[in-house]
């Protein structure tokens, strides 16, 4: 699917968040990954294979 070289990881790796942005909507709270993975402002996503990861929130009173 990734056009893009080095290639953008892959929708099953960790670190899938970093693959370009080829579709933005601030608007609308979301963008899509050239490797198929919906990424939302709250940091939850949506794989290309429909399941959800729910989004990560800090701890309140982490420091």
């Amino acid at each position: 699917m990734c056009q893009h070289r080095p290639e953008c990881p892959s929708a099953d790796s960790p670190d899938r968040e970093a693959a370009v942005i080829v579709a933005s909507h601030p608007e609308q709270g979301w963008n899509l990954l050239c490797n198929g993975v919906l990424v939302f402002e709250d940091t939850g996503e949506i794989l290309p294979d429909g399941r959800a990861v729910a989004p990560r929130r800090a701890m309140a009173g982490a420091a």
